[in-house]
């Protein structure tokens, strides 16, 4: 009986130590493949450290296929090509996105909509500090600018209890110097909006289908900006009638104009993007561009009449030191015809000659200096181009 317990017990630790033998060669096989998936992880981490790297190319996403392709369209040499992403990159992506690819066409990462960085620089990152107060005179054509632009923005619900749409775009036109840029200055303070301003040269470029994508950009910015407006000022730089002189120049401002049509009436709905526009040159510009639908309201600044003239005078003086003799009203009879700029130059030109004489105030001496020095070669406007 003892001689079968030995026995027996013999065999169980040979069983054991067979065990034993097995397990640490099991122990061993994993170690030596934990080792080559180490070496393995590890080429897999340099590898996708180098797809990483920079730099790399910029796509952007034409379409969404199915299986998680993604169709791209590659910046420059339009090289179109499928590629494959992740579930969860795909419900990121959609059409017009701009991605980052490697060298093999994989795509790296997400960039979103990038805008040339002259178009960036047009939108106003502090409101100017010029308000309505600043202005004198107009008080009609200020009424219909803020209805027109700000009011659509800032008051939305009194549009939609009255069931009226608000003007898409207004353009301003006038003499040279009678505040319609300033009047842009004042909405840009007043509405509680985005503010993209440019003017029309800024489009003008060498290259064909420049100025087109500049303005795809900018008004792709201002939707994503929105609510938001866009001022565009001297206009008839690029949106003068329309001829067939056989340039290439004038094609490429034509393209441009014609970007500039599509945008502001096309097919695609602009949102809370506003438009506002100011030109010297209202007949030069092309008939499709005054249409309604386009700029729906056209509003005229005329000269400063007698009491608008002594209100841009007490605008522009009161920061002044004057004398008492300073007499406003005849300032105000000699300078007939004259422009809010040119009233502004006369206030700035009497307190610089105040200065010159290193007087204590300004006196109505150097008011009468500064009138003739300013409007020595009054320039003769003809009315006809401003109707």
């Amino acid at each position: 009986m003892d001689e079968t317990a030995v026995n027996s017990s013999g065999s169980n630790n040979e069983i054991q130590k067979l065990q034993v033998q097995e397990l640490t060669a099991q122990v061993l096989d994993l170690k030596m493949k934990l080792e080559t998936l180490q070496r393995e992880n590890n080429q897999l981490r340099r590898e996708n450290s180098q797809l990483k790297r920079m730099p790399l190319f910029v796509a952007s996403v034409v379409d969404m296929m199915e299986n998680g392709e993604v169709y791209l369209r590659q910046q420059g040499n339009n090289q179109e090509y499928l590629t494959q992403v992740s579930d969860e990159l795909h419900t990121v992506l959609k059409p017009g996105t701009k991605v980052a690819v490697n060298n093999a066409l994989s795509i790296v990462k997400v960039i979103g909509n990038v805008y040339d960085s002259r178009v960036r620089v047009m939108e106003l990152e502090e409101s100017p500090d010029v308000t309505f107060d600043r202005i004198g005179g107009l008080k009609s054509e200020i009424e219909e600018v803020r209805e027109s632009v700000e009011y659509p923005l800032t008051k939305p619900e009194i549009f939609q209890r009255i069931g009226v749409e608000p003007p898409k775009g207004i353009l301003v036109y006038g003499p040279p110097g009678t505040g319609k840029t300033l009047i842009a200055k004042a909405v840009a303070h007043q509405a509680k909006a985005t503010f993209i301003r440019m003017s029309g040269s800024e489009l003008v470029h060498k290259f064909i289908g420049e100025g087109a994508q500049l303005v795809r950009e900018l008004f792709s910015l201002a939707r994503e900006r929105a609510p938001s407006i866009v001022f565009i000022d001297e206009l008839d730089a690029i949106g003068s009638m329309r001829t067939h002189d056989g340039t290439s120049g004038s094609a490429e401002v034509q393209r441009t104009l014609m970007q500039l049509l599509a945008e502001m009436d096309g097919f695609d709905n602009r949102g809370d993007v506003r438009i506002m526009a100011a030109t010297n040159r209202v007949d030069m510009l092309d008939p499709a561009l005054l249409r309604p639908g386009r700029f729906d309201r056209m509003i005229g600044i005329p000269l400063p009449d007698a009491l608008s003239r002594r209100e841009i005078l007490r605008i522009h003086s009161s920061p002044m030191t004057l004398n008492r003799d300073v007499d406003l009203d005849e300032i105000v009879r000699l300078t007939e015809k004259a422009t809010g700029a040119d009233l502004q130059a006369i206030c700035r030109e009497a307190g610089m000659n105040a200065v010159r004489r290193e007087a204590e105030a300004v006196e109505q001496s150097d008011m009468i200096f500064a009138v003739k020095k300013v409007r020595r070669e009054p320039p003769s406007l003809d009315s006809r181009m401003y109707i």
